[in-house]
């Protein structure tokens, strides 16, 4: 005979997130948490520690209710039974709720509301979360980070770099008789011989020759880097998404370039609760 599973403790991450969603009806997630079932006495007092948890974000969300109707009434109210996400950038808090019901809450990470001048124009990059209406569009397995222009420029702005995007045909000379250069969708070193070694380049280890930063192509391999947004992404359009993080510390703070970061555990649960076409309010 299979032993029964073994109870979560309240003190790990993944029973108190799992434990909030309890009580979920009508939106087909019913049974996401049905295997926690008490085994004795131990697995009883961690029930009651998650429905104390639970009340506890259900408290919270009360306190917070004011200015989550006075968002909702402004893009027409709660969408009826079905569950929804709401995003405070003021809070930096994210609840997923289902019409009075909070069915999981967390702390994430919005946009700094920066500012940066674009290369060769008067005009900036601005760091800001889109407010309003969103729609989860699709849900990403271990997705990649393609970063853009504002990456580089940052970059070398904090390290006093030159900047050189490369381009088909062109060619970034070394000191041993070696070039930079495209191979396919590959960033090479490109010896006199003719023989290639594509770069491994990701974030923390972008392409810097002496005080040059060499930007790939966007399409290249190394314009593609794993790891910097978590296992899961929501996309809610236009390249914003709610992910993971690769920086834990960000979360509760105005610390993104405009996507909503949450914690790697967090946002394994939201993936697996949150459909394809769920509304997101952002305010």
């Amino acid at each position: 005979m299979t032993p029964p599973p073994t109870p979560l403790s309240p003190s790990s991450a993944g029973f108190r997130r799992l434990a909030v969603a309890m009580g979920v009806v009508g939106t087909g997630l019913v049974g996401a948490i049905a295997w926690l079932q008490p085994a004795d006495r131990a697995a009883q007092t961690d029930r009651a520690a998650a429905q104390r948890q639970l009340d506890s974000v259900r408290r919270e969300a009360a306190a917070a209710g004011d200015s989550l109707s006075a968002a909702l009434a402004a893009q027409g109210g709660a969408p009826g039974d079905t569950a929804y996400l709401v995003v405070s950038i003021a809070e930096n808090r994210l609840w997923l709720k289902q019409r009075d019901s909070v069915l999981f809450t967390t702390r994430v990470a919005t946009g700094t509301g920066g500012e940066l001048k674009r290369i060769g124009s008067k005009a900036l990059w601005k760091f800001d979360t889109p407010r309003g209406r969103l729609t989860v569009e699709r849900k990403d397995e271990n997705p990649m980070w393609a970063p853009p222009d504002w990456h580089f420029v940052e970059l070398a702005k904090k390290k006093k770099l030159r900047l050189v995007f490369l381009r088909a045909g062109m060619t970034v000379p070394l000191g041993d008789g070696s070039v930079i250069a495209l191979s396919g969708q590959d960033v090479v070193r490109r010896s006199p011989d003719g023989h290639e070694v594509p770069y491994d380049a990701r974030e923390g280890r972008e392409i810097i020759v002496g005080r040059t930063l060499v930007v790939p192509p966007l399409g290249t391999h190394q314009r593609r880097f794993a790891g910097v947004l978590g296992a899961f992404r929501l996309y809610l359009g236009d390249g914003y998404g709610i992910h993971g993080t690769d920086v834990p510390s960000s979360i509760g703070r105005s610390a993104s370039h405009g996507c909503i970061r949450v914690r790697n555990e967090d946002i394994e649960v939201l993936y697996q609760l949150v459909p394809v076409g769920t509304p997101v309010f952002v305010y």
